[in-house]
């Protein structure tokens, strides 16, 4: 068990910034800059520049900041502190990050994937006992580590907790998929996941639901895909509700339901099967997982497929999906796996009985 006084006593990323007294820069630009930036505003923290890895570096002025390289900044400026804008799993551009924070003091602000909400301690903190009901829920020691390490994370910033990490294939070891399995990829993007499943079950298995909202990536996926046996393609959004909706289509995460873009379908999960049975779920929706999960309801309170979901796009995610799937089903068991990467992004919730 844990105390959660330990949270409570930790510093946040926003004070370990305003107490150093040091001039702050940030680390990368883009879309992660901008929330950043808003962040700083609301938190009282001046920006003294934008900097990116020399290799990125280019000729560009970003909200009033001429874009320095790291060693024209190191250079130019003796002492100051970094926060980092963007995310990585890139082993090389991890290793830069590890070297920069043996420098300089480092953070990795907490700004949501998805959506405008900031993560906040004093709202965590008022959590204390979904926090407590989250962390007895989960089945084994690496869970716990990493659901309370992730926690410290988000508080402080600080790249230290993110140390620990699971191997690529330790999700698959854990969902333990066999020969029978009926498999639903929610968000199936251009295949990769198919395949990945494919492989994992050593070509055997019953049935492939794949389902993508993005046209592009849809045609992609069966291109990739289509020689399998078995398989459906579906190009729709999942959610919790059947009608037609917008769906814009940005790079990568950015991808989402919205009020403009795309006309699509949209459809649950449950409609899709309509009844039928269904031993295994991926969701990969970039922040409307627990839309897509209350969509799943007949399924997950008729069948108790095994669940695969990402917690880290929302900032409370890491609380409200595992309570969510809980109270649906009080059959699974629950652990959280993160690969390696900066800031804690990927982190997954799988749920099996």
């Amino acid at each position: 068990m844990f105390d959660i006084n330990e949270l409570k006593q930790l510093p946040t990323w926003s004070e370990k910034l305003k107490e150093s007294k040091l001039p702050v820069y940030i680390y990368g630009m883009g879309d992660g800059c901008e929330k950043l930036l808003r962040a700083f505003e609301e938190y009282g923290i001046t920006c003294s520049g934008i900097f990116s890895s020399d290799d990125f570096k280019r000729e560009k002025i970003f909200h009033g900041f001429k874009l320095m390289g790291l060693s024209e900044l190191e250079g130019a400026v003796a002492k100051f502190a970094v926060a980092c804008a963007f995310g990585t799993q890139i082993p090389e551009v991890m290793e830069r990050i590890e070297g920069l924070s043996q420098r300089h003091l480092l953070v990795f602000p907490e700004t949501a994937v998805a959506g405008d909400e900031y993560f906040c301690k004093d709202k965590l903190i008022d959590r204390a006992e979904d926090i407590i009901k989250v962390y007895g829920l989960l089945s084994d020691e690496l869970s716990e580590e990493t659901f309370l390490n992730v926690l410290k994370f988000r508080i402080t910033g600080d790249i230290g907790y993110l140390s620990s990490y699971s191997a690529p294939d330790e999700v698959y070891k854990l969902l333990d998929l066999t020969g029978n399995e009926i498999y639903a990829d929610l968000g199936a993007y251009n295949g990769d996941t198919v395949q990945s499943f494919v492989s994992y079950t050593g070509g055997r298995y019953k049935k492939i639901y794949a389902v993508e909202p993005s046209r592009k990536n849809y045609a992609k996926c069966v291109n990739r895909c289509s020689h399998l046996e078995n398989i459906t393609f579906i190009n729709a959004a999942v959610s919790d509700y059947n009608d037609l909706a917008h769906f814009s289509v940005g790079a990568g995460r950015q991808q989402s339901i919205s009020d403009k873009g795309d006309l699509i379908e949209v459809k649950t999960l449950d409609s899709i099967l309509n009844g039928s049975h269904c031993t295994f779920v991926k969701y990969d929706v970039e922040g409307e997982d627990t839309p897509a999960l209350l969509g799943s309801r007949s399924t997950i309170q008729s069948f108790c497929p095994k669940l695969r979901t990402g917690i880290y796009h929302r900032p409370y995610d890491i609380l409200d999906i595992p309570l969510l799937v809980h109270s649906m089903q009080p059959k699974y068991k629950l652990y959280m796996r993160r690969p390696r990467y900066y800031p804690a992004w990927d982190l997954e919730l799988i749920a099996k009985q």
